[in-house]
């Protein structure tokens, strides 16, 4: 825990908190070999951001390309999924059901395609 040690996000949220619950400076500092200067520059850095955590609301730009993008793709689905509709029944049509022809009788009563 010193010189020259890289503080994890959580080491220095934990450091600073020791802090702001009331706990001496120059206590937290000895204790994990920082220097008072690095002890404030991390306690700015955690006020500044704390207004984020509150912040559901907002989303990352990444977010929201990615949310664009969900949506484009389901479209495309779509419109893919009706072509495929339309390419299947020229393929395949449907047979037309006649109420008189007494084989297509009981599919007479299904709409038409």
């Amino acid at each position: 825990m010193g010189r020259g040690r890289n503080w994890t996000a959580e080491d220095k949220a934990k450091i600073v908190v020791q802090g702001l619950k009331g706990r001496r400076v120059a206590e937290i500092c000895n204790e994990y070999q920082i220097h008072q200067t690095q002890y404030y520059k991390w306690r700015e850095q955690f006020l500044e951001n704390i207004p984020k955590l509150f912040d559901t609301a907002k989303q990352s730009k990444k977010e929201t390309q990615l949310e664009r993008q969900v949506q484009k793709l389901k479209s495309i689905i779509g419109d893919l999924t009706v072509e495929l509709k339309k390419a299947i029944g020229k393929i395949y049509p449907l047979p037309e059901f006649s109420r008189s022809c007494s084989r297509c009788r009981g599919f007479a009563d299904y709409p038409k395609a």
